[in-house]
């Protein structure tokens, strides 16, 4: 009887252990795939925001990009910052960052897998199994201005409770604050 109970805790806890190693390796490709996403949404809101500087003066529609509303945002190519990110964590980006829109907003969404396996158990198999996560960034407006402004006179914006001042006919792009004041980045829920 004590060799069958001990038999069996051995058993139970090498199983414990086990899914602790899935758990382990689970955990770090849900880390590598939210830093690869917010790092792909972040290169996207930083291109956004040279596009955006680019647009004072030049186009009537500049407002339209301070809330991404009929912006025709590119949702392709941060790939390379996703792939750096989640070459950090060990893992990488087999697919790219893929862009959509989601609830009206510029989005990407990244799938990472470990560059490790779980690593050898009792359970067959797992010893060549990697870990697989995905995770979705969002870009999403800051500033306040007033939507029936004319964008070729000067445009008063509270970016996070941070005045901006855009005068079309006298701009200069590094008058713009940093993309993170006029833009967040974050992962969807």
């Amino acid at each position: 009887m004590y060799i069958w109970l001990t038999t069996i805790l051995l058993f139970a806890a090498l199983a414990f252990f086990a899914f602790g190693q899935a758990a382990f390796a689970r955990n770090g490709a849900q880390s590598a795939a939210d830093a690869a996403a917010l790092a792909a949404a972040q290169e996207a809101r930083d291109d956004l925001v040279l596009d955006l500087g680019n647009a004072i003066g030049t186009d009537d529609n500049w407002l339209d990009w301070l809330d991404l509303g009929d912006v025709d945002f590119p949702l392709d190519g941060p790939s390379a910052a996703a792939q750096a990110l989640a070459a950090d964590n060990d893992a990488s980006v087999p697919d790219g960052a893929q862009g959509f829109v989601l609830d009206g907003y510029p989005a990407f969404r990244v799938a990472v897998v470990t560059n490790y396996t779980v690593g050898d158990s009792i359970i067959p198999g797992t010893e060549n199994m990697q870990a697989e996560a995905e995770a979705t960034a969002v870009i999403q407006p800051r500033c306040d201005f007033d939507v029936n402004a004319d964008p070729t006179k000067p445009v008063e914006l509270v970016c996070d409770d941070q005045p901006v001042n855009i005068d079309p006919q006298d701009f200069d792009p590094d008058d713009l604050p940093d993309a993170s004041v006029m833009f967040s980045v974050h992962l969807a829920e």
